[in-house]
């Protein structure tokens, strides 16, 4: 195609290039002619020999006209007077008879030039008047110039031309033949047609697969994305987005730092809005780079499930076993006639979980934060963790996303019993309150703290010090309270007790719905006490006069139970100036 574009492209420029060089070579004849016939005109007593003979074949003007049309190669010069009688021609013959011509224009006084048929055959001519002394047109010189001649030069051009010509377009077809052998390497042998179906089915298989795919230049512009990547980052239309940098649409975070390479490594995690990503990054020859993303939302919630529901089932197994010594305990007093033992036994079995319940429910009002703390509550005692409310806790049940208040706060007690687990004398304080229509989540442990220089980095998708489970992956969890937290317009931040252990500390701002009543205002505070710290007790009971409400065990190994909130501040068992 190349070679037929070359060759049809050379033959148009020839043909261009001769149609206006013979009409040039035409106009030079005329000129030539004209010039001619000018010179002859102007020789002096021309006029007066004209007028002084007759036309014959011996008269001087004839041997004049000769002269001259041997001299400058004319094909005939040619002088006739007024009446447009020849008085010179290359056949005497024509001597004495009127000219083949009109030759009015010329006797009018005008000059002519023009390409026309005569006694001699088809030639380019000029005309000229011939006039005497005192400025008389007394007669004309016709001089022409042999068409053929010009025809000569014309085809005479030809031969260079087409050589040119030919040079240009081996130069073409070379050109054709380098541009089609590297076009061929770059498509790999593949036809046009192939190309176009290859098309197609990248285009299907994009935005088929449910995997997200963004594909970026050397630049780090996308140059394509699929509608799961769309969807998954929550961009806008591909039209949109195409052509702009990575930093341009999406927010700064470390999503945009993985799917831009400035952070490395396989199966990277990121977070997009409420979403757990898992990206992978892949170079490309041209400096690229092909991004994939698959959505690990649902497993990381399935995982979480999962844990959850083994931790539960640990807890039962333990309540078994515990049962199981209730009942024996219950079998022998009943053997012993201890009637009225046993009845008390059982009532402050059964009366420790429902306090623990009525405890959460007058607190927390929404029913899924209060089912999540009861829960989370059970886990603890079986995990030997006191977990406990602050007597500031108050929550009405009119948040405007409880579901999200539930991730933030699950997390945060999760953490935080891992952190206390084993431990000697390990507590956990829960503090629910709002401030008008703002929610404030504290959650405070008395573990290993967190170090001043990693305080932002927990943050961090995929950051974490702990084992990863069979499931997956961790390090998602603080990461989703930072976020959720930001969507609000609020803050996810962590501190340090004063006697050991971290606090962290989530403002929510508009969490709840509805105008701001008394009770709301009520549960408000003021500013914290222990907002970066919290004040030991005087001995006597902890600074927030409350009571952990969870079982712990005693020196003994022993499992007691106890209000999850209670006034005196203090449990049966603190040592004096415990930890709150």
């Amino acid at each position: 195609m190349q070679l037929a574009i070359a060759a049809g492209v050379t033959a148009l420029a020839t043909g261009l290039f001769l149609a206006p060089l013979g009409a040039e070579l035409d106009d030079q004849a005329m000129h030539r002619a004209l010039a001619i016939a000018q010179t002859t005109a102007a020789e002096p007593r021309l006029a007066d020999a004209l007028n002084s003979s007759r036309p014959t074949r011996d008269n001087p003007l004839r041997d004049r006209a000769e002269r001259i049309r041997r001299a400058t190669g004319a094909e005939y010069v040619v002088i006739m007077d007024e009446h447009g009688v020849r008085w010179s021609h290359p056949d005497p013959e024509e001597i004495g008879r009127h000219v083949s011509t009109d030759p009015d224009a010329v006797l009018s006084g005008r000059e002519v030039m023009q390409i026309d048929e005569g006694t001699l055959g088809r030639s380019a001519r000029g005309k000229v008047p011939l006039r005497d002394a005192g400025g008389r047109i007394v007669g004309a010189v016709s001089v022409g110039i042999a068409y053929e001649n010009v025809r000569e030069r014309l085809l005479s051009t030809v031969p260079a031309l087409l050589a040119y010509a030919g040079g240009a377009l081996a130069v073409g077809a070379l050109a054709a033949y380098l541009v089609a052998r590297r076009l061929q390497r770059r498509t790999h042998d593949l036809a046009f047609s192939d190309i176009s179906a290859l098309l197609a089915e990248r285009e299907a298989m994009l935005h088929g697969i449910r995997e997200g795919f963004v594909a970026l230049d050397r630049h780090g512009r996308i140059r394509l994305i699929n509608d799961e990547a769309q969807r998954l980052l929550d961009l806008r239309t591909p039209e949109e987005v195409t052509g702009r940098s990575l930093d341009a649409v999406l927010p700064p975070g470390r999503t945009t730092d993985v799917l831009a390479g400035r952070v490395s490594g396989a199966d990277l995690l990121a977070v997009s809005g409420q979403r757990v990503l898992v990206a992978n990054r892949m170079p490309t020859g041209d400096g690229g780079a092909v991004v994939t993303l698959r959505d690990r939302t649902e497993l990381e919630r399935l995982g979480r499930e999962l844990d959850g529901t083994r931790g539960l089932i640990d807890a039962l197994r333990a309540q078994d076993h515990e049962h199981a010594n209730r009942l024996h305990t219950l079998l022998g007093l009943l053997e012993l006639g201890l009637y009225e033992e046993a009845v008390e036994f059982v009532t402050e079995a059964v009366g420790v979980h429902r306090a623990t319940a009525e405890q959460v429910t007058e607190r927390i009002h929404d029913p899924l934060l209060a089912a999540l703390v009861v829960g989370k509550a059970t886990v603890a005692t079986e995990r030997g963790v006191r977990l406990s409310l602050t007597a500031a806790t108050l929550l009405p049940d009119r948040l405007v996303d409880p579901h999200g208040l539930v991730t933030v706060l699950g997390n945060l007690i999760d953490n935080a019993l891992d952190a206390t687990a084993g431990r000697r004398g390990a507590r956990v304080e829960v503090e629910v309150r709002v401030a008008g229509p703002t929610a404030v989540l504290r959650v405070r442990d008395n573990g290993p703290g967190v170090p001043e220089n990693r305080r932002e980095v927990i943050f961090t998708e995929g950051w974490t010090t702990k084992e990863p489970p069979a499931h997956g992956r961790r390090g998602i969890g603080l990461a989703l309270v930072r976020r959720l937290a930001e969507r609000y317009g609020g803050t996810a931040e962590v501190g340090e007790h004063p006697e050991g252990g971290a606090v962290f500390t989530v403002t929510l701002p508009d969490a709840l719905s509805g105008p701001v009543t008394d009770l709301d205002s009520a549960s408000d505070p003021g500013p914290d006490p222990d907002a970066s710290s919290a004040t030991p007790d005087d001995g006597n009971g902890d600074s927030h006069g409350h009571r952990d409400g969870d079982r712990d065990r005693d020196d003994s190994g022993d499992m007691r139970g106890g209000p999850l909130v209670a006034s005196d501040g203090r449990h049966p068992d603190d040592p004096p100036g415990a930890w709150r």
